[in-house]
C-alpha cells in the first residue's frame, strides 16, 4: 500500500513577493506613479481654490520636485538593476538579504516623507535619511556585483556614476530643508535630473533597445555606438554645470549635440520598424522624446543668446520628465514584468493605449507652456489628470502580478 502524498503547502504571498527583486521595487514604484502624481494634481487644484488643501510643512514645488526626481522612478531603477547587473555581467545574483532592506527603507522612507508634508519638516528629514539608507544598502549590492563580476562594461561604469550623483542629490535636498539653502534645492534638482535620471535612462536606453529590437525584428543588427556615452556623460555635466552658474543661454553647446545623437540613434534603432511589435515601439517612442526635449532645450538657449527672451519656460523639461523618462519608465516596466512573471511579450489593448496617455499628458504639459496663465493652469491640471487616467489603469492590471506566482511555474 503506497503512502498517501501530503500536499504541498503553497507558497505564501511574502514568499511570492520575496522571490525576485523587481516585484518588491515594482510594486511601490506602481503605487508612486498614481500617489506621487494625485499629490500634485491635487496641490494645482488647490491653487485654484478647487480642492481645500492643510498647510504643508515645505512648499509644495519642493515636495513635487522630490517626489519626480527622487519618489518614484529610482523604485523601478534599482529593481531593474538588481534583476540585470547579474545577468549583464555573469555575476552572482543578489540575494533577498540584500534587496528585501532595500524595498523596507525606501517605501518606509516615502510614507514618511508623505506624513511629514502635513505634519512637521522632521518627519519628512527622518523619511529622507530613509530613503538614504535604502540607496545605500542598494548600492552596495549592486557594486558588490559589478566588484565581483567576471564581465563589466561601459553601461555598467555609468550607472554606478549615476546612482552615487542620485545619492549627492538627496543629501543636498536633505541640508536644503535642514538649512533654508535656496542654492542645495537647486542642486539636488540638477544632479536629481541630468546626473542621475537622464544618464540612467539613456544608458538603460542604449544597453536594451538595441537587445529587444533584435530578438524582436527579423534581421535587426543591434548596434550600440561606443561613443554615445562619453558624449551624454560631456552633456549631461555641461548642461548641469551651466544650469548652476546661471549662464542658461550657452546651454546649446551641450543640447545642441546630444540633440544630434538622439536623432542619429532613433533611426539608427529603426524607430519605423519598432511598430511591427506594440511592446517594442513603447521604448522606441519614449525615446524619441528625447530628441524632442533637446530640440527644446536647444532651441530656447538660442533665442536667449540673441533675443534675452524666454519663450519655452518648463516645455523642454516636461518633454524630457513625462515623454521620455516616464514614458520608458512604463515601457520598460511592461516589459520586464510580463516576461518576469512568464507571460507573452506582447502589448495588449491597455498596455498600447497607456502609450498614448502619457504622450498626451507629455503634449499637453508642454503645450501649456504656450498659453496665458489662467489657461496654462487649467492645462497643467489636464496633463496630471491625463497621466493618472493613462497609468491608473495599467497600475491596476500590472500591479498584482508582483503578488502572484510565475504563470509558467518557474521561480522567481
Amino acid at each position: 500500500m503506497q503512502t498517501p502524498r501530503m500536499p504541498l503547502p503553497a507558497d505564501s504571498n511574502w514568499t511570492v513577493f520575496a522571490a525576485a527583486p523587481h516585484r518588491m521595487l515594482f510594486l511601490p514604484g506602481a503605487a508612486q506613479a498614481v500617489l506621487a502624481m494625485a499629490f500634485w494634481l491635487a496641490e494645482l487644484l488647490g491653487r485654484a481654490g478647487l480642492v481645500p488643501l492643510p498647510p504643508m510643512a515645505i512648499t509644495s514645488t519642493w515636495a513635487h520636485v522630490f517626489l519626480m526626481l527622487f519618489g518614484l522612478f529610482p523604485f523601478f531603477i534599482f529593481g531593474f538593476l538588481l534583476t540585470v547587473y547579474p545577468r549583464w555581467m555573469n555575476g552572482p545574483a543578489v540575494p533577498a538579504s540584500r534587496y528585501v532592506p532595500v524595498f523596507l527603507f525606501l517605501t518606509g522612507g516615502m510614507i514618511l516623507f508623505y506624513l511629514g508634508l502635513f505634519t512637521a519638516r522632521a518627519v519628512v528629514e527622518l523619511g529622507l535619511l530613509l530613503q538614504l539608507a535604502g540607496w545605500g544598502i542598494g548600492l552596495v549590492a549592486l557594486f558588490a556585483v559589478f566588484r565581483r563580476a567576471p564581465k563589466r562594461g561601459a553601461h555598467e561604469v555609468a550607472l554606478n556614476f549615476a546612482l552615487l550623483a542620485a545619492v549627492a542629490g538627496i543629501l543636498s535636498f536633505f541640508l536644503g530643508l535642514a538649512t533654508g539653502s535656496g542654492w542645495s534645492m537647486l542642486l539636488a534638482r540638477e544632479f536629481g535630473l541630468w546626473l542621475f535620471l537622464v544618464p540612467v535612462v539613456f544608458v538603460v536606453s542604449h544597453r536594451m533597445i538595441p537587445f529587444f529590437s533584435s530578438t524582436a525584428l527579423a534581421g535587426y543588427t543591434a548596434v550600440r555606438p561606443s561613443w554615445s556615452l562619453p558624449l551624454l556623460g560631456v552633456g549631461a555635466v555641461g548642461h548641469a554645470a551651466l544650469e548652476l552658474l546661471g549662464y542658461p543661454q550657452w546651454l546649446f553647446l551641450f543640447d545642441a549635440p546630444l540633440l544630434v545623437m538622439a536623432i542619429h540613434h532613433s533611426r539608427l534603432w529603426k524607430f519605423r520598424r519598432s511598430f511591427e511589435v506594440r511592446l517594442l515601439a513603447m521604448l522606441h517612442v519614449a525615446f524619441l522624446w528625447f530628441g524632442i526635449a533637446m530640440a527644446l532645450y536647444t532651441a530656447q538657449s538660442l533665442v536667449l543668446l540673441v533675443g534675452n527672451v524666454w519663450i519655452l519656460g518648463r516645455a523642454p523639461l516636461h518633454a524630457l520628465g513625462i515623454g521620455f523618462v516616464t514614458g520608458m519608465m512604463v515601457a520598460m516596466a511592461s516589459r520586464v514584468t510580463l516576461g518576469h512573471s512568464g507571460r507573452a511579450l506582447a502589448a495588449d489593448n491597455l498596455t498600447w493605449r497607456v502609450l498614448f496617455g502619457v504622450n498626451l499628458a507629455a503634449a499637453l504639459r508642454v503645450g501649456a507652456e504656450f498659453l496665458p496663465l489662467g489657461i496654462a493652469g487649467t492645462l497643467n491640471a489636464l496633463a496630471a489628470a491625463t497621466w493618472l487616467v493613462a497609468l491608473g489603469p495599467w497600475v491596476w492590471r500590472y500591479l498584482p502580478m508582483y503578488l502572484r506566482p510565475r504563470t509558467d511555474g518557474k521561480p522567481g
